[in-house]
């Protein structure tokens, strides 16, 4: 990515473990893109992020790089078989294997392990590696219930949930097996949850509403970029119901722009 796409933030001012730290010098990485710029603060305090950007804006280091500070913080060494502690949905095999490739690269360094599920080849040899025990799972939602139903791990540990292009999640049917796999999770506040879409339709937005725990949503358009903070504040149109409680919050009312730095 050209510097004329990239923030001012620098990734070694940000409070990352150097494990990270040595990860994202070997991608070649030094100042953070808008979308980066935008995530990365807001995903290091805990909070939850619901990001529109379009592929090719670095949202995938984004949510690695967040998830990966997640997992080191509350790492535990109990001897006990390596259950996932990091669960990314994404619509398609290829991006799935993308975003395992990037996990490789930006956590070479960090000792933990990742697991693949997609459907359409190597049945046996993901399952396998799963029945080994892994830190990370990506994949794709059916082949990851398959094995989910067969036991071959368990979700209950899952401390970081990611849903990558949710609105093709949408276009392609998997829309009952996500909520049926997030359902499977610990609840929204014992987790930190990431989605990121090339829009955030209503459709969208319901699905973070009901998944996620108030989360900040942040918007990459050409020339800006805009975080909308929280459930908890609106634009005019929904100024009416600021009041109300999140219990009878519309999705959809989480509007306003507070423009953010590129």
């Amino acid at each position: 990515m050209s510097e004329n796409h990239l923030s001012e933030l620098r990734f070694d001012s940000l409070p990352l473990d150097e494990s990270i730290r040595a990860g994202i010098r070997d991608a070649g990485f030094e100042f953070c893109t808008p979308i980066q710029a935008t995530t990365l603060p807001i995903a290091l305090k805990g909070h939850d992020v619901a990001g529109q950007a379009q592929t090719g804006t670095g949202k995938t280091a984004a949510f690695l790089i967040a998830a990966y500070q997640r997992l080191i913080n509350t790492r535990s060494d109990s001897g006990e078989k390596r259950q996932p502690r990091l669960f990314a949905l994404a619509p398609t095999r290829e991006l799935a294997v993308q975003i395992a490739n990037d996990a490789e690269v930006l956590g070479k360094h960090t000792g933990f392990k990742i697991g693949l599920a997609y459907g359409g080849t190597d049945y046996d040899k993901q399952r396998n590696i799963l029945l080994d025990g892994v830190d990370l799972l990506i994949g794709t939602p059916g082949r990851i219930i398959d094995y989910f139903k067969q036991g071959v791990f368990k979700l209950d540990q899952v401390e970081v949930a990611i849903l990558d292009e949710a609105d093709r999640m949408f276009d392609l049917g998997f829309i009952k097996d996500i909520r049926y796999l997030l359902r499977r999770l610990p609840d929204p506040d014992k987790r930190l949850n990431m989605l990121f879409s090339a829009t955030l339709s209503q459709r969208v937005m319901e699905l973070a509403y009901e998944h996620m725990n108030e989360p900040e949503l942040i918007r990459i358009e050409p020339d800006k970029v805009t975080a909308h903070h929280d459930f908890r504040e609106y634009e005019a149109r929904g100024r009416a119901c600021s009041g109300l409680p999140r219990s009878q919050r519309h999705p959809c009312q989480g509007h306003l722009g507070r423009r953010a730095a590129e």
